[in-house]
């Protein structure tokens, strides 16, 4: 009878940590935070979209594009 419970308590343990393969990692909503920038208007991509302007650099190798009218205004 302890055997049994044993293998139960061993089963129940493996489906605790088994991890699906398709939704491992961090979910879409926190990805799409860390890939953007410039006040979660632009987006981080290694060459900016027609409609797109270059504003700052997300890292060394990531250009921070954005919608031209959420860019501010230049003056001066």
């Amino acid at each position: 009878m302890a055997t049994r419970s044993v293998l139960l308590a061993l089963v129940v343990l493996d489906l605790l940590f088994y991890v699906p393969p398709g939704r491992s990692g961090p979910n879409v909503y926190i990805q799409k935070l860390f890939a953007s920038c410039w006040r979660l208007q632009g987006s981080c991509r290694q060459k900016c979209l027609k409609k797109e302007e270059y504003h700052i650099l997300c890292d060394t190798t990531r250009l921070c594009c954005v919608n031209p009218k959420h860019l501010p205004i230049l003056t001066g």
